[in-house]
């Protein structure tokens, strides 16, 4: 998918000249309070029409198309609707984007404006606006069509314009503009790669991928190669990817923007097993396809290192992706196999269907070599933090109460929420082995908790958050700026901590 761009112009939304001009209307209010009202008087009181007799409402996500038959320069007029004035966030505002987007998409046309909203929240900014309404407008208008022989439902729209008052606010909103398309795009290149099917996307491709990104955006590169593995002792990622013919990576890259060259860095690691079949213990077939998305967090934390570097942000960034298949084999670990992480620590496999866990061990214990300021991984862990979360909550565990809350208030401005779950040293009773330090499961209850005590271990002291994304990396319907299949959730909660750290 082609990035839409999107530009400021400062302009009256009567006199402004678009295919589809959108606006932003909440429930309840008469069009004389926004700044819909000289538009309406130029269309002789045609959307004040649509209000009063319902056909409108402004409801959340709620869109009409009205025809203005060229009584205004802009061809179309879209509303669409914010909810309840007094209930309106970047939330709703990212939401309203989305639903704009698609339905201008259906026009058939190739660009379109927006008027920036004269009502928002509480404390938000025209920066924090502005980037909210690209990312829903972008994220919204989402296809993925490489596989597909015929074409596409609907052209990509190439253009937003974003319409202000005043030129004041012109500063404010471009910086909004320049995080938005940052964020959207780092969210359709992790889209895209979970929608590759696992023949096409696997371990040596997403290296590739890697570099490609470490070439075009001055990203520093290392990737270690299965001796390399063998002889550091990465004994669980290596016993992950021994039933796949397709070779494991393990993929470091640093950005570093930082004032000082030798600062701290911020370490992401993220779980990266380009399909996951469960192993010997293998899964059922049901959905089973949804497992070439098991490398979501590798995904997010690649495209998050290529953002920061394109937003230019002042502080230094590692990426870690383990990288693997997990398949049965001639060769397969199987359950009841002691394996050996690079920590030292040994771990008795009782299920080889727990692999992510194992490859974040090591990609955790390596990570540990840099002194992280702060260490946070992502993955589509467990099952289990589908039935404690269902689809709307990420699960977060950690180890330091001030890196969870700016994680959590980043999540929140987002609109990719996090919930705490605890991580209580007596859930690790579970996890004790009779034949090693550890064994990967502890059994159905509290499978999310068990799963983040694990990984705990490999963490040492360091300022350290954990993220299961099992519960929101796909979607089974289609949402305003969500798509069915994929969602990418988490990238954007990742850069937005990142942007929030650095100011």
């Amino acid at each position: 998918m082609k990035i839409m761009q999107v530009t400021v112009e400062v302009a009256r939304v009567e006199a402004a000249s678009a295919e589809v001009l959108v606006l932003l209307h909440c429930e309840g209010e008469a069009l004389v309070k926004q700044d819909t009202a000289r538009l309406d008087t130029a269309l002789d009181g045609a959307l004040s029409t649509l209000v009063h007799s319902k056909e409108f409402e402004g409801k959340a996500n709620e869109v009409v198309l009205y025809h203005t038959q060229g009584k205004v320069p802009a061809k179309r007029v879209v509303l669409v609707g914010l909810g309840k004035k007094n209930e309106v966030t970047t939330e709703t505002i990212r939401q309203a984007m989305g639903s704009a987007a698609k339905r201008v998409r259906q026009t058939k046309v190739e660009s379109f404006s927006v008027a920036l909203p004269t009502v928002r929240p509480e404390g938000m900014s025209s920066l924090d606006v502005a980037q909210a309404m690209v990312e829903g407008a972008i994220l919204g208008s989402y296809q993925f069509t490489v596989y597909r022989s015929e074409a596409a439902s609907g052209r990509d729209v190439a253009e937003m314009k974003i319409l202000i008052p005043m030129k004041g606010q012109s500063r404010q909103v471009t910086e909004g503009i320049r995080r938005g398309v940052a964020t959207a795009e780092a969210t359709v290149f992790v889209r895209d790669l979970c929608n590759h099917p696992s023949n096409v996307l696997t371990p040596t491709r997403v290296a590739d991928e890697a570099k490609a990104i470490a070439k075009a955006d001055g990203i520093a590169i290392n990737i270690l190669e299965q001796k390399e593995m063998e002889r550091l002792g990465m004994g669980a990622l290596l016993g992950v990817a021994r039933g796949s013919q397709e070779p494991p990576k393990f993929i470091i890259l640093e950005y570093n923007g930082a004032k000082k060259k030798d600062a701290r860095p911020v370490v992401l690691v993220g779980k990266t097993i380009t399909f996951d079949t469960g192993g010997i213990s293998l899964k059922p077939a049901e959905n089973m396809e949804h497992m070439k998305a098991d490398m979501t967090g590798g995904a997010e934390v690649l495209a998050s290192i290529r953002a920061a570097a394109r937003l230019k942000l002042p502080l230094r960034l590692i990426s870690i992706l383990p990288v693997a298949e997990n398949m049965p084999g001639g060769r397969a670990m199987k359950p009841g196999d002691i394996v050996t992480t690079l920590s030292g620590k040994t771990v008795e496999v009782q299920n080889t269907d727990a692999e992510g866990r194992l490859i974040l061990a090591d990609g955790l214990a390596y990570a540990m070599r840099y002194n992280p300021v702060a260490l946070i991984d992502i993955a589509t862990l467990t099952g289990a933090c589908v039935v404690a979360l269902g689809q709307f909550a990420i699960g977060m565990f950690g180890t330091d109460q001030s890196l969870k809350e700016r994680i959590r208030k980043s999540g929140q401005k987002a609109g990719e929420r996090v919930w705490e779950m605890p991580l209580w040293e007596e859930y690790f009773e579970q996890l004790k082995s009779d034949v090693a330090d550890m064994r990967n499961i502890g059994g159905r209850g509290g499978g999310m908790i068990t799963a983040a005590l694990f990984l705990s271990k490999f963490v040492g002291d360091c300022p350290w958050v954990h993220l299961d994304i099992a519960s929101t990396d796909w979607s089974e319907r289609e949402r305003a700026y969500i798509p069915k299949g994929p969602t990418g959730i988490g990238t954007r909660l990742l850069l937005q901590y990142l942007i929030d750290r650095s100011l």
